[in-house]
């Protein structure tokens, strides 16, 4: 076993420097360290990453904004954990316990976990067995039967009987010398990081059901009775096992092996015990104490480490399902934030209702409210005529080209309200496209204060309807009105840990809001707030500036609102356009630091192409080959925007729900949410169906983002509809045959080059709760083939997760 050593040291030293920092941070990211060392100065500059990312690349190496975020992330993390070094060699030396040795050890852990490991001896606690045997005088017996096993432990215990301190036998000696040893094992730091990592490779979480609550927690029926090993667990797994212990339903616990498989669990356990003899250095020879010594190991397995470890390997798989669980939200929240806008076209809005009736909203290719109404032509009222005679007035009106349908209540119904209105107008007019879209958020936003400045006496209802035409104009100027986490495309987000995902998405809209760049003079406080340097205090100034002096001329100008410094204006000035101003360049993403180099390329290109010209002609001691290439890419085309074109989705005629739909048919349709296990893709039918990862590809798919993202158009095969379950299974696979051809093969959408990933296992999709989807029998291997069918085709892990719980319509 590894003793610590006891002799006091000198005062600690500094902990991790920076430059070990950097150097870790760029081996991390395969990067140079004077990358990471010039980036690190510019964040702690007050730099931010979209501004770095677009306007330093000379500085740092060309380090684009994804990599710049994870390095902010690690060097985070790195700081921390150099806080806590320092902090633990300061409490260490306090104590007088800090030796060279371990000094070396606390400097050289890398994770948290092994930092707290060296600590946990040191840490003060309350006073545990251990602890109260030795002020009974316990430890030299417990050193003695540790050294020489040849002692008899009755006898040995014998000769440290003290009644003070209640050892008034030779078993309470025994014992309180037991303590001890279970303590010092528990406490080795090399043996907690050997055992955890078998344990994370070798172990199985165990999740069983809690009496009684069987009926209660049916959509946790898939871990009633489940065990798999934590390495490797998906994300979505994780978290749904962790909602069904939250949730009362499932008990949660960490086994060394199967256990479902006695003898496989009795050797599993058999291993680790043995790996704590070897620690405390004992072995079963026959001598009198050996197993003695051998039952402590065991106690310490059972009582002390495999307790500690669990905890340490729960939190774990938190953290790595969380940390996926972030980057599929932020992922998808990019993929949303960048959708094609359909621009500057008149939109007539439609948030769908029922008994309250269908809120109507009109605006102008600008984003302009220029009519409301409310029509009934639904149930219970059902005013078709009079609903339909309003749209058409309007339409007519305000000549709309757009129409914009809320995907909730009464979508449907909806839809069909606006094919006739098309029908009505193409007859005379310009026949408008219809579209719909998601309306996630859009009761948030209608109740907020940002709505009721921008809509000052419209009544709350009426702002969803505006709210969902204005995102089909523009979705990232609409969007960054929301709370992220409103927008419906996550997974599990009220499990994880509400500061990291919210960092996470913000950092998410900001690069989004900055590549894509603002028009300062019609751009809302919420989008101007989105821009690097500007922030909520400084995007207000500038509305109230704007509306003060009128529309801001040139970029120099914003030197003039109130609180908008050099450092602010150096970090926003070249995400803010102005079109139309005194100076043409004011429309383009070149920076004004940058616009002598823009000139002389524009001068020296005349009439030819940028394209054309030599860039090292225009390189210098400040702007580098990065910047020049930049420059001449906007003049070549000024102000694009780097958002694909805009493409709706034509659903088929005839198919309006699911009853509609026939295995076989390939329809259009329109991605609206990407999970770890599928994309939920919207074909028309007020319900979205999912296609698996297993049906993306005719290869391998790691990552359903690999294929598809949120707002792509996508053809689509039914595979199988089950409209009693509202449940819909696709495949991007044309090919594919439909559920009727498909019998022997166990599961939807089943891929066969690779069988197992046609029963994805795991927690669903979620806002405010998911289902749990088909988990393996326990020791089973979510890889393995599947075995011979036995149920509905339907009743698999495909059709579980499409019980969306808020994030379908």
């Amino acid at each position: 076993m590894t003793q610590l050593p006891q002799a006091p040291s000198a005062p600690s030293a500094s902990p991790t420097s920076d430059d070990a920092i950097h150097t870790q941070i760029a081996t991390e990211l395969g990067v140079k360290a004077w990358q990471v060392k010039a980036a690190v100065e510019l964040l702690d500059g007050g730099s931010t990453v979209p501004f770095i990312a677009r306007y330093r690349k000379e500085a740092t190496g060309t380090l684009d904004d994804t990599q710049l975020r994870e390095l902010d992330e690690r060097l985070r993390y790195l700081r921390e954990l150099a806080d806590r070094r320092r902090a633990v060699l300061e409490a260490i030396d306090a104590q007088g316990q800090l030796t060279p040795e371990l000094k070396k050890a606390i400097l050289a852990a890398d994770t948290k976990s092994r930092l707290e490991d060296i600590y946990l001896p040191f840490k003060s606690k309350r006073r545990t067995k251990a602890q109260i045997a030795r002020e009974a005088g316990l430890e030299p017996l417990a050193d003695s039967l540790l050294k020489r096993p040849d002692l008899d432990p009755e006898r040995e215990a014998g000769k440290y009987l003290n009644p003070e301190h209640a050892v008034t036998d030779a078993a309470a000696a025994l014992a309180g010398a037991r303590s001890i040893l279970v303590e010092r094992v528990a406490q080795d730091p090399d043996l907690a990081a050997d055992l955890r990592e078998r344990l994370w490779a070798q172990g199985r979480m165990v999740s069983r059901v809690k009496k009684g609550k069987e009926s209660d927690g049916q959509k946790f029926a898939d871990y009633f009775e489940f065990a798999q090993a934590p390495a490797g667990m998906p994300s979505h797994r994780v978290l749904a096992l962790l909602r069904g212990e939250k949730d009362g339903v499932l008990e949660l616990d960490l086994a060394e092996a199967d256990p479902q498989d006695d003898a496989a669990l009795a050797a599993a356990r058999t291993r680790y015990e043995s790996a704590v003899a070897r620690c405390l250095g004992v072995a079963d020879r026959g001598r009198p104490a050996d197993s003695w010594l051998i039952q402590t190991a065991q106690v310490a397995w059972r009582s002390r480490l495999l307790s500690r470890l669990t905890a340490d390997l729960r939190g774990r798989m938190f953290a790595a399902a969380e940390d996926e669980a972030v980057r599929v939200f932020a992922a998808n929240l990019r993929d949303v934030l960048l959708a094609a806008p359909a621009g500057n076209r008149a939109t007539l809005g439609l948030d769908p209702g029922l008994r309250t009736g269908v809120k109507v909203a009109v605006v102008d290719g600008t984003g302009k409210v220029v009519a409301t109404d409310t029509v009934y032509p639904h149930a219970p009222l059902r005013k078709w005529d009079e609903a339909l005679a309003t749209l058409v007035r309007l339409a007519r009106q305000h000549a709309v080209e757009l129409v914009a349908i809320g995907n909730g209540t009464a979508s449907r119904e909806t839809d069909k309200l606006a094919a006739e209105l098309i029908k009505r107008l193409q007859e005379v007019d310009r026949k408008p496209q219809k579209l719909v879209v998601s309306e996630a958020g859009a009761s948030v936003y209608s109740a907020s204060a940002l709505a009721a400045a921008e809509l000052p006496g419209m009544d709350v209802s009426l702002r969803g309807a505006v709210s969902i035409a204005r995102r089909l104009q523009d979705p990232l100027a609409e969007l960054v009105k929301i709370d992220p986490k409103s927008i419906g495309v996550g997974q599990y987000q009220h499990d994880v840990t509400a500061s990291k995902l919210d960092r996470s998405l913000d950092a998410v809209v900001e690069d989004c809001v900055n590549a894509v760049g603002v028009d300062v003079n019609t751009a809302s406080p919420a989008l101007l707030s989105r821009v690097a340097g500007v922030g909520p205090l400084l995007s207000e100034n500038i509305v109230a500036y704007r509306n003060e002096h009128g529309p801001f001329a040139r970029r120099t100008d914003l030197k003039k609102v109130p609180r908008l410094g050099a450092k602010a204006f150096e970090q926003c000035a070249g995400f803010l356009r102005i079109t139309g101003g005194a100076e043409p360049l004011d429309a383009s993403s070149v920076h004004p630091e940058s616009y002598a180099v823009a000139r002389k390329i524009r001068a020296a290109a005349g009439s030819a192409p940028a394209s054309s010209l030599d860039l090292r002609d225009f390189v210098d001691e400040t702007f580098g080959l990065p910047t020049v290439q930049d420059i001449l890419s906007e003049l070549d085309k000024p102000g694009r925007d780097p958002r694909p074109a805009f493409a709706a989705a034509t659903f088929s005629d005839g198919i309006e729900k699911i009853s509609d739909l026939k295995p076989g048919m390939v329809l259009e349709g329109t991605v609206t949410n990407v999970a770890a296990f599928g994309a939920f893709v919207d074909v028309g039918v007020h319900q979205d169906g999912l296609v698996h990862v297993s049906a993306m590809a005719n290869r391998f798919v790691s990552d359903p983002r690999e294929v598809v993202k949120s707002g792509q158009v996508v053809r689509v095969k039914v595979l199988e509809a089950d409209p009693d379950r509202k449940r819909i299974s696709l495949t991007l696979r044309l090919d594919d045959e439909p559920a009727a051809g498909r019998a022997g093969r166990g599961r939807t959408g089943g891929n066969p080059q690779n069988p197992g990933r046609g029963r994805e296992q795991g927690g669903g999709r979620e806002q405010g709760g998911g289902p749990a989807r088909k988990a393996p029998s326990p020791g089973r291997s979510p890889a393995a083939p599947a075995p011979a069918k036995k149920e509905a085709p339907l009743n698999t892990a495909m059709a579980e997760a499409l019980r969306k719980a808020g994030l379908g319509k």
